[in-house]
């Protein structure tokens, strides 16, 4: 026996390792567990990519959709079904990327074209200035 600091008789215990029992319970018992239950964070019903994708002019109106399946989403989350709230979700989310990069490639080939335009009507007024075909 070890005397602790106050001076009283306390019992000496070694450190437990994976093989040893558990102090004060049966011997060969297991270590006992806390089992912690965390709720899942809800899933994300994407609504205001969906009202943006919405106003995006597109010819599949994947917006529309995309605004929908938020919407489902939404509800489904609040009658408590997460699993089927996740489902819209997913579904939300991928026309959601779907319908902004459509959008960026025909606003990209959009701008390109009215840049080469513009260089070439440009270029055009140039040339005809040059060699005095400007009848303007």
């Amino acid at each position: 026996m070890t005397m602790n600091p106050a001076m009283q008789p306390m019992e000496k215990i070694s450190m437990l390792g994976p093989s040893d029992d558990f102090p004060g319970g049966p011997p060969g018992a297991p270590y006992p567990s806390t089992v912690v239950n965390i709720p899942a964070e809800p899933p994300k019903d994407h609504f205001i990519w969906s009202i943006i994708c919405f106003a995006y002019p597109n010819i599949f109106c994947l917006g529309l959709a995309a605004l929908i399946y938020s919407v489902k989403a939404r509800d489904r989350k609040m009658m408590g079904d997460m699993n089927g709230a996740q489902h819209y979700a997913s579904t939300a989310r991928s026309l959601n990327i779907l319908s902004t990069v459509l959008f960026s490639v025909f606003f990209l080939i959009g701008l390109i074209t009215v840049i080469v335009v513009v260089v070439q009507i440009k270029q055009m007024h140039t040339f005809t200035r040059q060699n005095n075909y400007y009848y303007g």
